[in-house]
């Protein structure tokens, strides 16, 4: 799907192969990686690494990269586009803390929507902003390492990173 809304992408190099960025006025729309699930294809927006959102997502990565737990976090502003329980998910998503998971049943209760665990898990696998929103901190019930758009050696190496043994 192609998002009008958007002024600008990027793409980047990364540990973990390349990635895709789009921003629309008011945030970080779309961080993909290449092969992922759900991935938008060609965007048509200009390419512009020095856009103001994108600019400061790859400085953070960078840091996210070299530092992994270490790294105080995301501060980009986000701007994902998604359904209102969509958007509910994601903004969960983001409270889960570095080196930390959460299952996806944990996660339903959190968005108040403990037997509704099939539908937060379809939102979580169309999060659109990988890493920064970090879905690769969810699991299954018994910490088994399910889903992951991006892949699972994309997920144990995110978690990896963030000093969670898998």
């Amino acid at each position: 799907m192609i998002n009008t809304s958007h002024v600008a992408q990027a793409r980047t190099d990364s540990p973990l192969g390349g990635i895709l960025l789009a921003a629309t006025e008011h945030g970080l729309a779309g961080l993909w990686f290449d092969g992922q699930k759900h991935h938008p294809g060609p965007l048509s927006a200009p390419t512009d690494a020095a856009q103001r959102w994108i600019a400061q997502s790859l400085n953070e990565l960078d840091a996210y990269w070299h530092r992994g737990s270490g790294t105080g976090g995301f501060s980009v502003p986000l701007d994902a586009q998604g359904s209102a329980f969509q958007r509910d998910v994601w903004r969960a998503l983001g409270k889960i803390g570095c080196g930390c998971t959460l299952s996806y049943g944990a996660l339903a209760g959190q968005v108040g929507r403990a037997s509704a665990v099939r539908a937060v898990a379809a939102a979580v696998g169309r999060n659109p902003l990988s890493v920064i929103v970090p879905c690769h901190r969810v699991i299954g019930a018994g910490g088994a390492l399910t889903g992951y758009a991006g892949g699972l050696d994309r997920k144990r190496a995110l978690l990896r990173l963030e000093g969670v043994t898998v």
